[in-house]
């Protein structure tokens, strides 16, 4: 009945990359290492570790007709990402300026260029993809409006997961279509206005089910994870593996979470399953270059003897469910 079993819609960046001895003040200029440009960008990233896992998997974005945006769509296409919704043209390609000190510790600047230009307009012209589609991801490095157009958009038995990052308020339109919506603390935090929030993630997720939302995962670093629905709230304990490279594993983690509840896993399940993900991706280098094969993550279950083959989930913008084992993460 589906052509894909995962539609990603959202953004493509380059990650135009320096490593420095430390970021420069006001007015100050520093040297850095050789320049390194990676294929980036929530969205291409979700695609990229769906298809790697195996999924047939559609992506669509905008990018600049330029060096960037070749880059982009080369990645997609060796990933094995079908790329007949990627548009270009219209701005340049989305850039993410990052630098980074000897500590690991970043600052990022991101120019939106073509992700920006995504409009509802491109939406409804790609209402036969979304139609496609089993599963449709999303998230908000892409016009607010461009996710409402999507879910208005969705094949009646399709299922739409969102990562809200960066995070902002939601109308209630987009929140009831999620199943799952996906946070982290902080994402949570600004979803839910801030005020009367607890310091417990089961209170959050309550609070988040209760604002529309027919399913939620609460992702909580080295803790695991947590999926709630109206039927259940459940931990995901976190996978022990020894963390090199965080860059990425929340989109590995959302887009395995989004293709395994298409192929008909529970949400617990499906979120043990990401988590495994997860954990592959930080045990190497870069974003899309570290995402795993099917074969690669089951390898990583049989290699971590004693944990529970079920287990892990964990967040946005670290490690998905991952404990570092023999080091700090």
């Amino acid at each position: 009945m589906y052509d894909y079993d995962l539609l990603v819609v959202g953004s493509a960046n380059a990650d135009l990359v320096i490593g420095v001895e430390r970021r420069p003040a006001a007015g100050e200029t520093v040297l850095g290492s050789d320049l390194a440009v990676h294929p980036g960008g929530k969205g291409a990233n979700q695609a990229v570790a769906a298809a790697r896992l195996g999924a047939r998997t559609a992506l669509l974005a905008r990018v600049g007709d330029d060096a960037h945006g070749r880059l982009l769509l080369d990645s997609q296409r060796a990933a094995g990402v079908d790329t007949v919704g990627v548009l270009v043209g219209g701005a340049p390609t989305g850039v993410a300026l990052i630098t980074v000190d000897p500590s690991g510790d970043n600052s990022i600047v991101v120019s939106p260029g073509a992700n920006g230009r995504l409009t509802p307009e491109d939406v409804r012209a790609a209402t036969g993809l979304l139609q496609a589609s089993r599963v449709v991801s999303t998230q908000l490095e892409i016009p607010l409006e461009t996710v409402v157009e999507v879910v208005r958009n969705l094949a009646p038995a399709s299922r739409f997961v969102l990562n809200p990052s960066p995070p902002r308020p939601l109308p209630r339109e987009v929140l009831e279509a999620c199943d799952p919506l996906i946070v982290n603390e902080h994402e949570a935090k600004v979803i839910l206005g801030g005020s009367g929030v607890s310091d417990g993630p089961e209170d959050w997720a309550r609070a988040l089910l209760a604002h529309g939302p027919r399913s939620v995962v609460v992702t909580l670093g080295a803790e695991g994870a947590l999926v709630a629905s109206a039927e259940q709230i459940a931990r995901i304990p976190s996978v022990k593996v020894d963390a090199v490279d965080t860059t990425g594993a929340g989109d590995a983690f959302t887009a395995a979470l989004a293709w395994r509840l298409g192929a008909g896993a529970s949400l617990e399940e499906a979120a043990a399953y990401a988590a495994r993900v997860g954990a592959a991706a930080v045990t190497r280098r870069g974003a899309q270059e570290s995402f795993p094969t099917a074969a690669e993550v089951a390898a990583l279950c049989c290699a971590v003897p004693g944990d529970n083959p079920r287990a892990p989930g964990q967040g946005s913008g670290s490690a998905p469910g991952t404990s570092a084992r023999g080091g700090s993460q």
